[in-house]
C-alpha cells in the first residue's frame, strides 16, 4: 500500500503537482514511518512548495533513520539555503560531501554558502559600527512571553501534544516544553542557524515534532537542552544582542537592535520627561483641591474659621473691607459685612454676655 502511494506521489511530482505529491507521501509515511526515502521525497516536494521548514524537518528525520544517506544532507542543505541558514546549510553539505566524494552539487552549494556567509559577516560588522555611533538605550533583562504566535509554520499538529513557552535574557532564549515523564533517550533536539528541531517519540504514543524558524539567529554550538522530570528545557544562545519580539520568525515584524548602555558612548540627545510630552491641566488640579477643601468635615474653632474664610474669599471688596475693619477695631468681638454701616465710624467692641472687654496696657 505504501509503495503504491509512493509511486503515485512520484507521478504527481513529475507532473508538477507538488501538493498532491506531498499529501500522498504523508499517507505513505503514516503507513511506513521508518522509510527514509519517503521523507526524502516529501522534503523535495516541500522545497518545491516553498515549505522550507517542513523540508528541513523531513531531511532531519531521514538523517535519523539513515545517517549515511548523502541525499538527506543535500535536501537539508538546499532547504537551509532558502531559509538563509547558511552556516547550518554548509555543515550539512560538508557532511554530505564526505559521504559522496566528487558530487559537484555539494561543491557548488558549499561555495554559495561561503559567499553568503562572507556577505553576512560584512553586513554585521557594518551594523555594529552604526550601532556603536548611535544613542544607547537600556533594556530589561528578562521578559516572559507565553507563545501563541499567529500564522506559525511548523510540522506540529494543529493541537500540539505538549504546551510550550519561552522567556529571554539579553544573551539567550529559554524554551520550555512541558513534557512530563519523558525519558531522555526519546528526546531529540537539533540546532540550526535560525531553526530548532525538537522530536519527542515515545513508543506507543503519537510522535511530537516542533520545528519553528526562530525570530533571530543562534549559535548552535553554544545551545543545549536538558530533559527534566516535568519538562524539556532548551537554551538558545543568541548570535546578536537583539530583543526577540516573538519566538518564531515573522516577516512582518522588524528586528530592532538592543544595546547595553556603555560609558564610552556619548548620548547626544536630551532626555525627555513626561511633562514635556503631555500638558498638565493645572486649572483642573486647583478645582479638585478646592472641592476637597470645601467638602472637608471640621469641628469647633476650625469649622468656624473655615466658615469665615469662605465668606471672605467669596465676598466683594466692600464686604472684605467691612469684615477686616470691624474685626480689628472691635478686638475680634464684632464681624460685620456691611461697609455702609461700619465704614464711617469706629466699631466698638461687643463682648459676649457675661464677659467684660478690657484693653491691654503695655
Amino acid at each position: 500500500m505504501a509503495s503504491d502511494l509512493e509511486k503515485q506521489a512520484k507521478e504527481a511530482f513529475i507532473d508538477d503537482h507538488f501538493q498532491l505529491a506531498a499529501d500522498l507521501l504523508s499517507q505513505a509515511i503514516d503507513i511506513c514511518p521508518s522509510n527514509a526515502d519517503l521523507y526524502l521525497d516529501r522534503a523535495q516536494a516541500n522545497i518545491k512548495l516553498a515549505n522550507f521548514t517542513e523540508a528541513v524537518a523531513d531531511a532531519n528525520r531521514a538523517i535519523e533513520l539513515e545517517p549515511s544517506n548523502a541525499k538527506a544532507y543535500l535536501r537539508k542543505g538546499n532547504a537551509c539555503i532558502k531559509l538563509e541558514e547558511f552556516q547550518t546549510a554548509k555543515a550539512a553539505l560538508e557532511k554530505g560531501a564526505s559521504l559522496a566524494p566528487g558530487d559537484a552539487r555539494f561543491t557548488n552549494l558549499i561555495k554559495e554558502c561561503d559567499q553568503r556567509i562572507a556577505e553576512e559577516t560584512s553586513d554585521l560588522q557594518q551594523k555594529s559600527l552604526e550601532t556603536t555611533s548611535s544613542t544607547s538605550v537600556s533594556t530589561e533583562d528578562v521578559q516572559l512571553v507565553v507563545d501563541n504566535p499567529p500564522n506559525e509554520v511548523t510540522v506540529a499538529p494543529a493541537k500540539p501534544k505538549y504546551r510550550h513557552e519561552h522567556y529571554q535574557k539579553p544573551e539567550e532564549v529559554v524554551v520550555t516544553i512541558f513534557a512530563k515523564g519523558v525519558p531522555a533517550k526519546n528526546v531529540s533536539v537539533d540546532f540550526g542557524e535560525q531553526i530548532i528541531s525538537v522530536s519527542i517519540d515515545v513508543p506507543g504514543e503519537d510522535a511530537y515534532h516542533f520545528q519553528p524558524r526562530l525570530f533571530g539567529k543562534i549559535i548552535p554550538e553554544k545551545c543545549r537542552y536538558d530533559v527534566l522530570s516535568t519538562k524539556v528545557e532548551i537554551r538558545l544562545a543568541k548570535a546578536e544582542a537583539i530583543q526577540w519580539a516573538s519566538l518564531e520568525f515573522n516577516k512582518d515584524i522588524s528586528v530592532h537592535q538592543r544595546v547595553k548602555p556603555s560609558s564610552s558612548v556619548a548620548i547626544t540627545e536630551r532626555p525627555t520627561y513626561p511633562s514635556s510630552k503631555s500638558k498638565v491641566d493645572w486649572d483642573k488640579i486647583e478645582a479638585d483641591v478646592k472641592k476637597q477643601e470645601k467638602d472637608e468635615k471640621l469641628d469647633g474653632d476650625a469649622a468656624l474659621n473655615k466658615f469665615f474664610r469662605e465668606i471672605y474669599q467669596d465676598a466683594d471688596e466692600d464686604t472684605r473691607r467691612a469684615m477686616s475693619k470691624s474685626f480689628v477695631e472691635s478686638h475680634g468681638t464684632v464681624l460685620s459685612t456691611n461697609w455702609k454701616e461700619v465704614g464711617s465710624k469706629k466699631v466698638e467692641g461687643s463682648p459676649p454676655d457675661g464677659m467684660e472687654l478690657k484693653k491691654w496696657e503695655y
